[in-house]
């Protein structure tokens, strides 16, 4: 190990980045560096309720706590008629908005993160995000760059372009998808070049709003379900983990009003899909008529669930990497925890995806054999219980899925990628 140093975590101000970069920061401590985390205050609490510093950066409006739970609530609500449609088709919108937004939070950001940065002295950065910042590039100490996302973040002309959801084979619906999201974001990129022009960095070909560290590259992509890349990276500087699961306090299966004996399955759909009230309503009376027992992730949204049958429990959050490995099957929408928490568990998963790379890691599961993909709102009550009940029994999927697991956690990802931070630091 070298001498004690300052890591300064940069994920996104979304719960996927953020507990992955969790994860890899408790590996970076118990090698005795210091780990800190840059946040969006929306975030603030987050890592400090894991021990950890917590330095705050505006990325947006400063504005009051209830208003900016109103202004993400809207936004959720404003949104969920582009979730029932394919990725090609959320182009024009929901994608659309999200870069806007998120080259918003590059611009925002650049006030005040020079000066953290100035206060934290960080020896290394990590940021996890899909956005450059361009005072954590030119502070003056390494930066790596985490991709928790699926790993077409790192474009080749053989795998599916990112958040297309595309099929391995699908190399028409790569290039449709290519084609009009460089029409869609051509604006956005536009201003975001000038931004960059104006932070002395040079800008950026059309499409890209990131680019890859120089130094090291970490990314979380399984090898199970990883590409097949037509220019193989470069191993010294992208270097792939097996997910980077973090460390939750133990977790005791509760009782049930019925079914204790039963099989357990978990539902979520993450802090934002939750918003979806309707969809999480008609799953549950669904599964409140079958034969197991039902963890639900309702998010902030419990006032729309009051009442659950006697098999189902609903909460507000689960310490996921506890709850997994005690149940049978999982039903979520693709995001980047709980896509490789039930890979590095051993667990099926169904995955109903909604937005971003939901889409990707929804087609890869169902092209690899570890889960399937089903449409997040075209199904009958019937197909649901019967993809279920196929799953649990599916001893060919679930001899996949153990060794899928067992060599996710041989690879001990938090602590490959804290080697690979204390080797840069050294």
């Amino acid at each position: 190990m070298s001498q004690q140093k300052t890591i300064a975590f940069f994920p996104e101000a979304a719960f996927g980045p953020a507990l992955n970069s969790v994860g890899i920061a408790q590996a970076c401590e118990a090698l005795g560096h210091r780990a800190v985390f840059i946040t969006d205050p929306g975030m603030g609490g987050v890592y400090s309720g894991y021990g950890f510093d917590e330095y705050p950066v505006n990325m947006s409006e400063p504005m009051p706590a209830e208003q900016m739970a109103k202004y993400w609530s809207d936004f959720i609500n404003g949104h969920i008629p582009n979730f029932r449609k394919p990725p090609l088709e959320q182009l024009d919108n929901y994608v659309k908005e999200c870069w806007e937004a998120i080259v918003d939070t590059s611009v925002w950001a650049q006030k005040e993160l020079p000066g953290v940065l100035d206060e934290i002295k960080p020896d290394l950065i990590c940021i996890d995000n899909v956005i450059l910042f361009p005072a954590a590039k030119r502070h003056g100490v390494p930066w790596v760059r985490i991709i928790s996302c699926s790993e077409n973040e790192i474009p080749d002309p053989a795998i599916p372009p990112h958040l297309s959801g595309c099929g391995e084979q699908d190399k028409e619906g790569f290039a449709r998808f290519e084609k009009r999201f460089l029409e869609v974001t051509a604006p956005t990129h536009d201003r975001f070049n000038a931004f960059l022009r104006e932070c002395g960095e040079q800008p950026y070909p059309a499409g890209q709003f990131f680019e890859a560290s120089p130094w090291l590259n970490l990314l979380l992509y399984p090898e199970a379900v990883r590409f097949k890349r037509s220019r193989p990276l470069n191993p010294q500087l992208f270097q792939y983990l097996e997910g980077c699961v973090r460390t939750e306090a133990p977790w005791q299966v509760p009782r049930f009003g019925v079914h204790n004996d039963a099989p357990l399955l978990y539902v979520s759909f993450g802090s934002l899909g939750a918003g979806d009230t309707e969809l999480l309503a008609r799953i549950i009376g669904v599964l409140g008529a079958l034969p197991y027992r039902v963890l639900v992730n309702v998010g902030d949204y419990a006032h729309a669930h009051r009442d659950p049958p006697a098999n189902v429990q609903i909460d507000s959050w689960y310490p996921q990497p506890s709850v997994i490995p005690r149940v049978d099957l999982v039903i979520h929408h693709g995001g980047n925890n709980s896509f490789t928490e039930c890979l590095y568990f051993g667990k099926p998963a169904i995955i109903m995806p909604y937005v971003w790379d939901g889409h990707d890691n929804a087609t890869r599961v169902h092209e690899t054999g570890h889960g399937m993909k089903m449409d997040r709102y075209r199904w009958e009550d019937a197909e649901l219980a019967a993809n279920i009940e196929r799953l649990l029994g599916d001893s060919q999927m679930k001899a996949r899925l153990a060794e899928t697991s067992s060599a996710m956690q041989r690879g001990r990802g938090p602590q490959q990628a804290a080697q690979a931070l204390d080797k840069l630091l050294g």
